[in-house]
């Protein structure tokens, strides 16, 4: 478990933009029944990787299509949501960070923690935006 202070900046660069945090399995639950596609980005205190994923996931966001909802776990944090967040990624093992995209409860895409780390949050956006112009 980490510390509140040190993974609220964190939590709040996901927050400020208008995802929603999932705080147990009952809430990824009942994200993932709604209809539509929804984000979840399990949000990670890993400097290597996620420094670049919450941007990536921000400069997403501006294209035409986007998700309907966005969510967010925290690993090491949130462990019951990021569990349930997890077996919902399956094949896919546990990585973090990591972001996926569902439509309407299914898994359509996914980046993993080696498609994030050292790529420029740039890159991270493009991948998505090729997700949400097919998905969303």
């Amino acid at each position: 478990m980490y510390p509140d202070e040190m993974v609220q900046p964190m939590r709040d660069e996901l927050t400020a933009i208008g995802f929603s945090e999932l705080a147990d399995a009952a809430a990824v639950t009942s994200a993932l029944e709604k209809e539509g596609t929804t984000l979840v980005v399990v949000n990670s205190v890993c400097g290597c990787a996620a420094a670049n994923a919450r941007p990536g996931v921000r400069l997403s966001l501006a294209n035409d299509k986007s998700p309907k909802q966005l969510t967010t776990v925290f690993a090491g944090v949130d462990r019951e949501a990021t569990n349930a967040a997890r077996e919902n990624m399956i094949p896919f093992p546990p990585s973090s960070p990591c972001i996926a995209l569902f439509k309407d409860g299914d898994l359509v895409h996914m980046l993993e923690r080696h498609h994030i780390e050292g790529r420029p949050a740039e890159l991270i956006a493009e991948n998505l935006i090729e997700a949400y112009n097919s998905y969303c």
